[in-house]
């Protein structure tokens, strides 16, 4: 196949891929039912509001800038947020939010692949029950597309509900912004705008507190590691949690390994207990010995970790937002994903973002199940050379 032909085949997939099935047209109907239907207002209880977000660790990290924003702009205000179990470590970081509501939104819990189609609606009607004698005044709907989230806070009487205007949420909002394609954190501090006006890029709160006992963690883990005193460590996340987003092993093992040897650095790895085998194999193709820290460290300790680094390395994943949080120059490969919405956030110069120069991307598919990976290239033709180049550049300005 030449390379003009796969750019067509797989624009073609992904055309079909984002069409909206017959299942999704019967369940606007429903939606466009419930949005039309007038539930008795929520009990007020003082100034309350809920920001709903069911990502995980990448997005909910981004979505804090808001958070943060909203309350320092209306100090007074209790905020709390509903997001899942996942999110919750991060959030108790950040002293601006008062209170953090986890569940298993669906849809974002694998475990709910197989579950009865009326169970997200059954569980909707228990949140909303739940979120009633709490009583809130207004709630952010933070992910633009989450119709299910939008219509929670329809159906718990929330008066005031904010979020994207597309098709299957505006039915639900009171006040529907315009949806514009831009960063996530942009997106994120639109919706907020009408409490705290507009704020600069370059003023954006994005940053993740670091704790003394976590960097005191992260000391001894390194000397047990054998890293040398005051030695440049190089950081490397290469799990992203989709075959599709991540680089060749062989590629990590040969940047590491130059890295390694012309900065005389220790490269430590980092991921969760599930990609200790993948960083396995890429220590077993490198020839310099290197610090695996898969599994064994908490979200607090890996930023603790991060802040400690010269530069990390890594495909589009959560880590990366974290290291850019603390500050840390970041080298970040994109492929499926768009990285004008999902890109590290902060100067450029600091954290870069590499692509292939490949037109079927960004698809924005991110699981392409078993369709045979050399049909999407888009990590794996970002080359070793681009980069070596990227983390020279990041660790010298």
């Amino acid at each position: 196949m030449t390379r003009e032909s796969l750019v067509r085949r797989n624009q073609q997939m992904t055309a079909a891929f984002h069409s909206s099935p017959m299942r999704h047209q019967l369940r606007r109907r429903l939606l466009s039912a419930v949005a039309n239907f007038r539930f008795a207002p929520s009990p007020l209880r003082g100034r309350r509001v809920l920001f709903i977000k069911p990502d995980h660790l990448g997005d909910m990290l981004l979505a804090t800038p808001a958070i943060r924003a909203f309350k320092h702009a209306r100090p007074y205000t209790e905020v709390h947020v509903l997001a899942g179990a996942w999110a919750a470590n991060i959030l108790a970081a950040y002293p601006e939010i008062d209170r953090v509501l986890t569940m298993p939104f669906p849809g974002f819990d694998r475990s709910d692949e197989n579950q009865n189609p009326l169970a997200p609606y059954l569980q909707l009607v228990r949140v909303s029950r739940q979120l009633r004698q709490i009583g809130y005044s207004s709630a952010v709907i933070l992910r633009p597309d989450h119709w299910w989230g939008a219509m929670l806070a329809h159906v718990a009487g929330i008066q005031e509900r904010i979020g994207y205007q597309l098709e299957d949420v505006t039915p639900f909002l009171t006040r529907a912004i315009p949806h514009r394609h831009e960063h996530v954190i942009r997106q994120n501090m639109r919706l907020i705008e009408h409490w705290t006006g507009i704020i600069d890029d370059d003023e954006v709160p994005y940053t993740l507190p670091v704790y003394e006992d976590d960097r005191d963690f992260v000391k001894e883990y390194l000397v047990r590691c054998g890293v040398k005193d005051r030695q440049p460590i190089i950081c490397i996340h290469p799990g992203s949690g989709t075959w599709v987003k991540q680089w060749e092993n062989a590629h990590w093992a040969k940047a590491a390994d130059t890295l390694a040897d012309q900065m005389d650095a220790a490269i430590v790895f980092t991921g969760n207990h599930h990609e200790l085998p993948l960083i396995g194999q890429i220590q077993n193709l490198m020839q310099n010995k290197a610090c695996l820290t898969a599994g064994d460290m908490n979200l607090g300790q890996l930023a603790a970790l991060y802040e400690h680094a010269k530069v990390v390395l890594g495909c589009d994943s959560g880590p990366m937002h974290i290291a850019a949080a603390v500050d840390t120059p970041t080298v970040a490969l994109f492929g499926p994903a768009d990285p004008i919405e999902f890109g590290t956030w902060g100067n450029k110069n600091r954290h870069i973002v590499l692509t292939a120069a490949i037109g079927c991307r960004p698809c924005r598919v991110l699981d392409w199940g078993d369709d045979d990976p050399a049909n999407h290239p888009c990590v794996r033709e970002i080359t070793v050379a681009q980069v070596l180049e990227a983390a020279r550049w990041v660790t010298s300005t």
